[in-house]
């Protein structure tokens, strides 16, 4: 999918060559496999799906079956370069506590997630009035995994409120013009967010 190939492309060149990589949500191992091939990385994963894990071991990930609402705690404080928390954001029910989790284990948290404040979507609702679906989102209300609504314009809000800082937004924009368009549209033009995170806080703080 070209949504998939930009956001592969846009990590590529945040992920530094061998960096010790963990993907939260790692799904069936894709995204790793991809990243160990292109950037060398040392890739671990954790999902809470069985076949997901089954799906990573058969391309030699080392994965952990788990849920991440539970935390990272078994995990020591800045033990990886990058940490990934790819298109799961709107499945956790306590995001704070799991990105928090991910800023004490990492020295960089990468973020991606649907933004349900792209226009396909706003109109769907406006004009159809029935809760929308797209390539990003393909899921019936009643079926999805998704608990929260999560638009760019909400999570740059939320960060702000936490005190965590954005260092870097990334918008995913679905053609080469997008580079045209100014940063404060990417919550109307963008089917994906992507963030590079820090805290803000001092340790001990979490």
């Amino acid at each position: 999918m070209i949504q998939d190939d930009i956001l592969l492309s846009h990590l590529l060149t945040l992920i530094p060559h061998r960096s010790r990589v963990l993907d939260l949500g790692c799904g069936d191992g894709h995204l790793l496999a991809q990243l160990k091939r292109l950037r060398q990385v040392e890739g671990y994963g954790i999902d809470k799906s069985f076949d997901n894990v089954l799906s990573c071991i058969r391309q030699g990930i080392s994965v952990y079956q788990g849920n991440l609402n539970e935390g990272l705690s078994g995990i020591p404080d800045q033990s990886y370069d990058v940490v990934l928390l790819s298109q799961t954001l709107q499945e956790i029910r306590k995001p704070v506590f799991l990105l928090n989790e991910m800023l004490r284990v990492s020295k960089k948290v990468i973020v991606t997630f649907p933004n349900f404040g792209h226009w396909r979507l706003r109109s769907q609702i406006f004009f159809k009035g029935q809760t929308p679906t797209s390539e990003t989102l393909p899921f019936d209300w009643y079926d999805t995994p998704n608990i929260r609504i999560i638009t760019i314009k909400d999570f740059k809000k939320f960060c702000r409120h936490h005190g965590i800082q954005i260092l870097e937004e990334h918008p995913l924009y679905p053609n080469p013009f997008g580079h045209l368009f100014p940063k404060s549209w990417s919550n109307l033009l963008c089917e994906k967010g992507l963030f590079v995170l820090m805290s803000d806080r001092t340790e001990g703080e979490f």
